[in-house]
């Protein structure tokens, strides 16, 4: 307990001689129906450390929340096979459709906009900004009113520690800087630095708008240093369900798909996880506070340290009565990976509701392409095992990695064909290419290793580069995947499990 303790009182008054500053911290995640942690982690920081830190949450001016899988209607499935489709001229619909429906997401909303322009003119010090790579327009439009203001902005986001992408938004103007760190123990340092307009430069992770930088930030590994995220200003009362988000542990013990830009991103470097005493402490804490229960566990991987999962199976009912909780997991080769028969049914007894993994495919040959350390077999056997504990079982695939034949997505229909009954929901994306990924270097440093595939123009804004796969226009290839579509509609138009009903589209 010395630790947490020391972590409560660290900062929790401002020295006399300080000047109390006053800064505005704008939640972009509009998709969430559940407070944003990495939101509460900057407000608990700067207000331990003195600051006058306001939030202003677009939920709380009636910007609604965007619904994730929702229960499949026959419209949904319609729309899934146009986004995939691979024929000459209905690609041009899709390209159209699809270029119309990102356009209406990513843009400024009216109501953030006046909301913020509102706020701005009480002259707080800075505005902080944590943002995701579709949120680029708002950034701007919420930039270009603070600058006329004459308040400094702070951006920084999970993916700012690549140089591309951080090059790419640092022109925005009336940025101060882009930081692509975790600032758990920095940031109040930083965004005094930013008040009293010195130099950002001094902090690793930071990016200048004339594209000077400082050193390249190391992961965060005092995790038990953290404070108990501070929710307190967001709109509960908006909120379906209320849900607590928190993560056990940073970055994923495996650390080795081929396609994971997770692991690339500024806190999914290297694996850390905090003690047990520390996330049990912050699920009392978040329980008293919040007057819930109900708990996402946003980790990459929560059986990383399948000894930290046995332990929140183990203790979260002593401290947290009546809790119910969700999760992600790898279902990898370990001979101890947290998740047998028997482990699973614990967990259930212990509140947990639901389990998230990536299925990716149902060919080994694609698994082993994507080093996803995991078998056809193996992932069978947990999807069984998971369902028949009283889990609700939801998984992410996708189709188009390079060098997936009709073949393999034969193997995968046959596969979600026979383990559908046991499954709530997929989640099932068309493959894109993103910057720091390990089959982007691949495909750049060595064209010739992926005859079919072309990448086309890069485009650091949203962290990924345009490409064209021309495996995916043979007749084989569109029939095998129609085939994979109908059984995803199958699975994903059902209701999901009654016990985990609370958590339905949070993951």
């Amino acid at each position: 307990m010395k630790n947490i303790r020391a972590a409560a009182e660290a900062g929790r008054l401002a020295p006399a001689n300080v000047r109390r500053h006053k800064v505005l911290v704008v939640d972009l995640n509009n998709f969430s129906t559940f407070p944003t942690l990495a939101i509460g982690i900057l407000l608990a920081s700067l207000r331990n450390s003195g600051f006058e830190a306001s939030l202003l949450s677009p939920l709380a001016f009636d910007v609604p929340a965007g619904e994730r899988e929702r229960a499949d209607t026959f419209f949904d499935h319609v729309a899934r096979r146009l986004h995939f489709s691979a024929d000459g001229p209905m690609r041009a619909v899709r390209d159209l459709a699809r270029a119309g429906y990102y356009w209406r997401q990513n843009r400024p909303h009216p109501r953030v906009l006046s909301a913020v322009g509102r706020a701005l003119e009480a002259r707080p010090d800075a505005l902080l900004l944590s943002a995701y790579l579709q949120h680029y327009e708002t950034v701007r439009a919420l930039a270009n009113l603070a600058r006329k203001h004459g308040v400094p902005v702070l951006l920084g986001g999970p993916v700012f520690n690549l140089p591309e992408v951080a090059d790419a938004w640092r022109t925005i103007p009336g940025l101060a800087a882009v930081v692509g760190a975790e600032v758990d123990a920095d940031l109040p340092e930083i965004v005094r630095t930013v008040c009293e307009g010195g130099d950002l430069l001094a902090f690793d992770g930071v990016v200048a708008p004339d594209g000077r930088r400082s050193s390249a930030a190391k992961p965060f590994r005092r995790l038990d240093e953290t404070l108990v995220p501070d929710f307190t200003d967001f709109p509960w009362d908006r909120y379906r369900v209320r849900i607590v988000p928190m993560m056990a542990g940073r970055g994923c013990q495996w650390d080795r798909c081929t396609f994971c830009s997770d692991v690339s991103s500024v806190s999914g470097r290297t694996f850390r996880n905090r003690s047990l005493e520390h996330v049990m402490h912050e699920m009392r804490e978040q329980s008293r506070r919040h007057q819930t229960g109900n708990f996402l566990f946003l980790d990459l991987k929560l059986n990383s340290n399948p000894n930290l999962l046995r332990g929140i199976v183990e203790n979260v009912q002593r401290n947290v009565r009546g809790a119910q909780w969700i999760g992600t997991v790898h279902v990898d080769q370990r001979r101890d990976n947290g998740l047998s028969r028997g482990e699973l049914r614990a967990a259930v007894s212990a509140g947990m509701r639901r389990v998230s993994f990536g299925l990716e495919s149902g060919s080994q040959r694609m698994l082993d392409a994507m080093d996803k350390g995991c078998t056809v077999e193996g992932n069978a056997e947990f999807i069984r095992n998971a369902y028949e504990a009283g889990l609700s079982v939801r998984c992410t695939m996708f189709s188009g990695y390079p060098g997936e034949t009709g073949r393999d997505l034969e193997l995968t229909a046959d596969f979600l064909e026979a383990h559908g009954r046991y499954i709530d929901r997929i989640r099932f994306n068309a493959f894109s290419i993103q910057e720091g990924t390990r089959i982007h270097e691949r495909l750049r440093q060595d064209p010739d290793a992926y005859p079919a595939i072309s990448l086309g123009r890069a485009d650091a804004r949203y962290g990924r580069s345009r490409y064209l796969n021309r495996d995916e226009r043979s007749p084989a290839f569109r029939r095998a995947r129609r085939r994979v579509l109908k059984a995803v509609y199958a699975i994903n138009r059902r209701k999901i499990r009654s016990s985990a009903r609370a958590f339905d589209g949070l993951m």
